[in-house]
């Protein structure tokens, strides 16, 4: 079924769901056969080999897998999806899928730190050549994608400090070297961002964050031009980083209120971020939907909303982090983001806990910096709770 037509609340509830499940159910089964049988041996071998529809083994292809991938597929308006055990899967398997020995990769100073550790470490290991850019520097992005590469590797908003830049421009720059555009998108969501749109050839989505939206699954996603996701696939279905029926059912489940959800915390985050810009305890909030944020412009003209997340840094540094967040009261100190519940904690324990604390100053993060994910709590109870955090330090 074509979806573009439809809103993303609409697309969020009926993506890969148009159709009766058997028995006449409504809602997708969770299929947990590893293997499926075929009585007519022709059949089993175009189905094999793709030329019909069906499904031989769960490592490769499942049918409530399928459902998520129908789901973020509609909502990204791409051509295909795959979906994968974690985000981080999504994210490496991609990469390995695109880059071999002699290959290039211009990238951000800024993502994720597992993504960084692969730029940083494995990638290098494997004789690809990884450029890395002060993120915000579109020029420097130009002028290094001009000389060449294979793959653009973009992701904005930032983790954890809520960079934004310009998918559209550096898109352009991308595909004058015939390079492929990648775009983490786990940040704004598909509600809040459609990078597909803007020129980008492949989307991915740690499927953990907002997409499930409880805390409750892992999975990670990728979708986008067909000959891509299909080579990224094949990839993976070898390589054997598959999503476990279970958890694509959580995921698919938990994005029927992906928009009502988000809609939810873009409101809030906005009105915490204006909060703590004025509280004379923090000393700067990094958030896009701040006129005063460097990227604001450029998050008004690609997103329709500016996301769940922001962090802020303390005056006091890490000894105030170490104050101040166990006596928040609605939030869980914890290492992932994007659920109904609010969750903070400094990049040394959650986003870039791989990385040493040289490296993160290297990538401009500091040990004073907090990464707050807005939940769908009421908005003034969560500035209460921050605060009357700030108040004890």
């Amino acid at each position: 079924m074509d979806f573009s037509n439809y809103q993303k609340g609409t697309t969020s509830v009926w993506g890969g769901e148009t159709e009766l499940f058997p028995d006449g159910a409504i809602t997708p089964p969770i299929v947990n056969s590893v293997t499926y049988g075929y009585k007519d041996l022709d059949e089993w071998h175009n189905v094999a080999l793709g030329k019909a529809e069906g499904y031989i083994y769960s490592r490769n292809t499942n049918p409530t897998v399928h459902v998520l991938e129908e789901k973020i597929k509609a909502l990204e308006n791409a051509e295909a999806a795959t979906a994968f055990a974690t985000g981080m899967g999504a994210i490496s398997n991609t990469l390995f899928a695109l880059l071999t020995s002699g290959k290039r990769v211009v990238s951000l100073k800024d993502t994720y730190g597992g993504t960084s550790k692969l730029f940083l470490d494995f990638l290098p290991s494997y004789q690809v050549n990884v450029t890395l850019c002060d993120t915000t520097d579109h020029e420097q992005l130009e002028a290094e994608i001009a000389k060449g590469c294979d793959v653009v590797y973009l992701e904005t908003p930032t983790n954890p400090t809520l960079k934004v830049v310009d998918i559209e421009r550096l898109a352009k720059a991308a595909h004058q070297v015939n390079a492929v555009v990648v775009v983490d998108n786990t940040f704004a969501t598909p509600v809040n961002q459609n990078p597909l749109k803007l020129g980008a050839d492949l989307v991915i989505h740690s499927a953990t964050k907002f997409l499930c939206g409880h805390s409750d699954a892992m999975g990670g996603v990728l979708c986008g031009s067909a000959e891509l996701v299909k080579k990224v696939f094949q990839f993976r279905e070898i390589n054997g980083a598959s999503i476990h029926p279970e958890s694509a059912y959580l995921i698919a489940r938990g994005m029927k209120t992906l928009e009502l959800r988000i809609e939810r915390q873009n409101a809030s985050a906005l009105k915490i971020a204006q909060f703590l810009k004025g509280h004379e305890k923090v000393s700067d909030v990094f958030y896009p939907g701040l006129e005063t944020h460097p990227g604001y412009a450029i998050a008004k003209k690609q997103m329709s909303g500016f996301g769940g997340i922001l962090s802020f840094a303390l005056k006091g540094g890490y000894d105030d982090v170490r104050k101040f967040l166990p006596q928040l009261k609605l939030v869980h100190l914890a290492a992932s983001l994007g659920s109904v519940s609010s969750i903070a904690g400094p990049p040394r324990t959650t986003s870039h806990v791989e990385l040493t604390e040289e490296q993160r100053k290297h990538l401009g993060i500091p040990e004073s910096l907090i990464r707050y994910s807005v939940g769908i709590e009421n908005v003034e109870d969560l500035i209460k709770d921050l605060d009357q955090a700030l108040s004890t330090l």
